[in-house]
């Protein structure tokens, strides 16, 4: 299954490794300092045409974690999520 994580992106169900709001999870230092890191090693896709409003972190192949930037709200793609796993 594909998770669509708003402007006609869509990644792996299966590499998601964790949803979260950005407003919230910024406010700590140590959210801070994981995406500045993550950022200062490329691997922060912003997936955005507005302000985001989650980040995704995924398993990669390549990597070893990709951080994506939505401007989905975090409760509405864990939505998208759960409904996908109520059809299999």
């Amino acid at each position: 299954m594909y998770l669509h994580i708003g402007n006609n992106q869509m990644i792996p169900e299966r590499h998601v490794i964790g949803i979260f709001d950005l407003e919230i999870t910024s406010q700590s230092k140590t959210t801070a300092a994981f995406l500045k890191n993550a950022e200062r090693e490329g691997v922060v896709i912003d997936v955005c045409e507005d302000i985001p409003k989650s980040f995704l972190v995924c398993d990669h192949p390549y990597h070893a974690q990709i951080v994506y930037l939505s401007q989905l709200n975090s409760r509405t793609l864990q939505g998208r999520v759960e409904e996908q796993e109520k059809r299999v």
